[in-house]
């Protein structure tokens, strides 16, 4: 009675309390045990139904673009994922923020909140065929990596809206080699709520802007190619994506990732490249748009280039702990606006020490530093800035069932 009545709690619990399917260090999530196999001493017998609660929370001072320090307690992450295998070939997966509105948008009729909610179906051992919403299928590792590990992301891969309703299909042609066609809407929003009524672009040259037009199909094309080399010691995420934004507007992505996988130390090096006919990352718009066209209304520059440079280090220097370093270099540019071509630059750099107290639980406390520093284009009018970020804390993938 008292094993059954603690189960319930158990359960109650995980359905009211992220994770992409990551591969990277203490993420496996096979090797931890449940809440209710450690405490009830239950056996589970079978993979129909597994919960997840990802929590991160730390101490935290940072010190703004002023220089301004300060100190405060913050909850970075609480999500809930429950997944599971229904059949040898069905299979289902939800994940949801549980500290981000829930109001549906006006597209796709699901809340930014929900991350993912999906049916997938297995063929066969080489082919699968997915729906509902789920992540776009883009390439590198930090985007596939689970947010909840990711101290800072980079700029691009921060800014990227990325769960989408769509579909996707993937071919295994031998078990190292894996081939994904994903197509999704462009946006969770409808045009008008992403680019505002009456909205203009900013065209060629910057000396004229023109009225944007809602596109015929919003939809977003991605190919994947993700490879396993040398007994999985090398790996690779490529993609190669098309995003209708607008009438005659497209946004094109390269995102190239590729990783060393070895027993105590993992390295990977990410390069992502957006070639945005309009401005979906919004980053060089919200700095520039309106001082160069004098317009005060929604207006959104064409024609600009991000390129991301990412790279991160774990390395496991003594059973239960891991050193954590990550840098990354990112460039904008308005390609058709000569004074704006490479008018700025960004550079991130963290670095972390974790502790993994408990093997039976995917458990870390940490000491980390973030820092960010933007420069621009010596002239162009804009001051640099840098910000830092001192972090002590914890995160946890609890395994609730």
């Amino acid at each position: 009675m008292k094993k059954a009545l603690l189960c319930t709690c158990l359960l109650a619990l995980s359905l009211v309390a992220e994770a992409q399917d990551n591969h990277g260090y203490g993420s496996g999530d096979g090797q931890f045990k449940s809440l209710a196999e450690e405490i009830a001493g239950l056996k589970k017998h079978n993979d129909m139904f597994n919960v997840y609660i990802n929590y991160a929370a730390s101490a935290q001072a940072q010190s703004d673009a002023d220089h301004t320090w300060g100190t405060a307690f913050a909850n970075k992450q609480l999500r809930l994922e429950i997944k599971g295998n229904l059949t040898d070939r069905l299979y289902y997966r939800f994940r949801h923020r549980l500290n981000k509105s829930n109001v549906a948008s006006g597209e796709d009729n699901f809340a930014k909140a929900t991350d993912i909610m999906m049916v997938g179906y297995r063929f066969s051992d080489k082919f699968r065929l997915e729906g509902g919403k789920t992540t776009q299928a883009y390439g590198g590792f930090e985007y596939d990596e689970n947010p909840m590990y990711i101290y800072e992301f980079s700029e691009v891969g921060g800014t990227l809206d990325t769960y989408m309703a769509g579909v996707t299909a993937a071919f295994r042609p031998v078990p190292t080699q894996e081939f994904v066609l994903n197509v999704t809407n462009s946006h969770n929003e409808k045009f008008e709520e992403v680019y505002g009524g009456n909205a203009l672009a900013v065209e060629a040259d910057g000396t004229h802007v023109r009225a944007l037009e809602k596109p015929r199909n919003p939809l977003a094309y991605i190919v994947n190619w993700n490879g396993s080399f040398l007994n999985d010691r090398l790996q690779t995420r490529w993609s190669l994506g098309l995003q209708g934004e607008a009438h005659h507007k497209y946004s094109r992505t390269l995102f190239l990732g590729q990783k060393l996988n070895l027993d105590r130390l993992q390295w990977y090096f990410d390069y992502m490249g957006e070639f945005d006919g309009l401005d979906r990352l919004g980053i060089a718009t919200g700095e520039i748009a309106p001082s160069i066209t004098g317009f005060t209304g929604k207006v959104w520059l064409s024609d600009v280039h991000y390129n991301s440079f990412v790279t991160k280090l774990n390395w496991q220097f003594a059973p239960q702990w891991n050193l954590m370093l990550k840098g990354s270099y990112e460039t904008a540019s308005v390609t058709k606006i000569e004074n704006l071509k490479d008018f700025r630059k960004c550079y991130s750099y963290v670095g972390s020490v974790e502790y993994y107290p408990i093997k039976s639980q995917d458990l870390r406390l940490f000491l980390a530093y973030v820092g960010r520093k933007v420069t621009y284009k010596e002239g162009f009018g804009l001051d640099k800035y840098n910000t830092n970020r001192i972090e002590l804390g914890f995160m946890y993938r609890i395994k609730a069932y």
